[in-house]
């Protein structure tokens, strides 16, 4: 059983005691939130965003651009940072993202749409990331 905030859970009720409903629905069971809803939508504050559900980090604030898609867009992910998966979910074939450190669904990641000079997005829930300001 998880002791504290650095252990991790290692059962799906022991993640249910430590996340929100919302929290556990995206992050555990590969939800997502409703497009313009989550907090870090347009947010541009300087710091690192780490995932939700173990704090390990992933996105440095300058790799986040604006997409206009409704969710939080990042051009790359820290090395080794996120795992992608193939889903085949909803009729479609996506690239899954989670987190390397605990498994948990963060979003997609789309390539070739010409948005940044990686060509790459990744799509993210705001309930999947936490932002970590950067000290002034």
């Amino acid at each position: 059983m998880a002791q504290n905030e650095t252990t991790l859970p290692t059962t799906e009720e022991e993640w249910r005691v430590r996340l929100s409903p919302d929290e556990f629905r995206v992050l555990r069971q590969a939800g997502t939130e409703a497009p313009w809803s989550g907090e870090y939508v347009s947010t541009k504050t300087e710091g690192m965003y780490e995932c939700r559900a173990c704090g390990a980090a992933l996105y440095p604030s300058d790799y986040k651009f604006d997409s206009h898609c409704g969710w939080p867009s990042f051009d790359d992910a820290i090395p080794g940072a996120v795992k992608e998966i193939d889903d085949y979910s909803h009729g479609m074939v996506r690239t899954e993202i989670r987190c390397a450190r605990c498994d948990s669904h963060l979003g997609h990641v789309f390539r070739g749409e010409q948005m940044t000079a990686k060509n790459t997005r990744h799509c993210v829930n705001s309930l999947s990331i936490k932002l970590d300001p950067k000290s002034a």
